[in-house]
């Protein structure tokens, strides 16, 4: 156990060494990282922002089925029903025609001639069935449901999902969906490009030390031996970087924290960014750690698996 103990603080200091040696290379695979790092981080900051903007889109959007008079409580009740039991439903709020009537008499209240004009005559609005959507995703499954002809037949003017509405719902999920694959798609581009990079430099130190590791394995050194300073040179890079690319992050929101707390772009609250990025400060910092690690160790790893293949000579 102590003879372990020994060979693995010799790896760490090994790896240590390694790491001020290469300063250059260190330096050169580092910045990527960082690069790599910041997107990833950049990427999970407007993910969240991105859904906190799409969820409180989705909060104030409903689908209304506009019931004829003379559908009955038994077959206002029992659609009530199937809709609450469909997916992607979040809730079904039925409101009579008297309780329809209030909404509207709230909703225009300094409207002193709509008011009127809803006054001087018997109630002209329908009994109405809201429906708000879990997903704007899913929304096509309550569209497929309410369009079904059984369904239609109750409803006495088309549901309020339609025309230009549906047009501009169906744009704001198609962008958020792009969006965030094009988010996806930047992390795990930055993220081969810094393993590649990562990978040629520990291939470099394998190179320049190739004598140095062709005697250690001729004296027996085993293969974790000669590996695990490269591993611990990588995650040294790692680790580094994830602190880096954080502070940089940091700085950013810091500097400008006065003028984009209320600024937006599209989709984007920027003031929700900064409020996510420094409530989740150092969870996001174990994040980038983890990542950071893991891109620097298995990157080392695959160059060391192919290039420390040392095979004593035949004599």
């Amino acid at each position: 156990m102590g003879r372990r103990v020994i060979t693995f603080g010799r790896v760490i200091r090994t790896g240590m060494v390694n790491f001020v040696r290469n300063m250059w290379l260190a330096i050169a695979a580092m910045a990527i990282m960082i690069v790599t790092l910041s997107i990833i981080l950049f990427s999970v900051i407007v993910s969240a922002t991105f859904h906190n903007t799409v969820d409180q889109i989705t909060d104030k959007i409903d689908v209304s089925v506009y019931l004829k008079d003379s559908t009955t409580d038994e077959q206002s009740q029992e659609l009530v029903k199937d809709l609450k039991d469909l997916r992607g439903v979040k809730s079904v709020t039925y409101l009579s025609k008297d309780q329809a009537l209030e909404v509207y008499r709230d909703q225009n209240a300094g409207n002193a001639a709509l008011l009127q004009a809803i006054n001087e005559t018997d109630n002209p609005l329908p009994a109405t069935i809201r429906i708000k959507p879990t997903d704007l995703n899913e929304i096509d499954t309550i569209r497929s449901y309410i369009d079904k002809p059984a369904i239609a037949e109750l409803q006495s003017d088309p549901s309020n999902d339609s025309g230009d509405r549906r047009v501009a719902i169906d744009k704001i999920t198609h962008a958020t969906n792009i969006l965030q694959r094009a988010g996806i798609g930047a992390v795990l581009i930055f993220a081969t490009i810094s393993v590649l990079i990562i990978f040629n430099t520990i291939q470099m130190a394998i190179f320049n030390r190739r004598d140095e590791l062709q005697i250690m394995r001729l004296l027996g050194a085993g293969t974790w031996f000669i590996r695990g300073p490269f591993v611990v040179e990588a995650i040294i890079y790692g680790m580094l970087s994830a602190v880096i690319s954080l502070l940089l992050i940091n700085a950013v929101f810091v500097t400008a924290s006065s003028s984009l707390q209320a600024t937006s772009f599209g989709l984007l609250d920027i003031g929700y960014s900064q409020q996510f990025f420094e409530q989740h400060y150092w969870r996001l910092l174990l994040v980038q750690l983890a990542l950071g690690i893991l891109i620097g160790a298995a990157s080392s790893i695959i160059a060391t698996r192919r290039y420390l293949k040392f095979k004593t000579p035949k004599k």
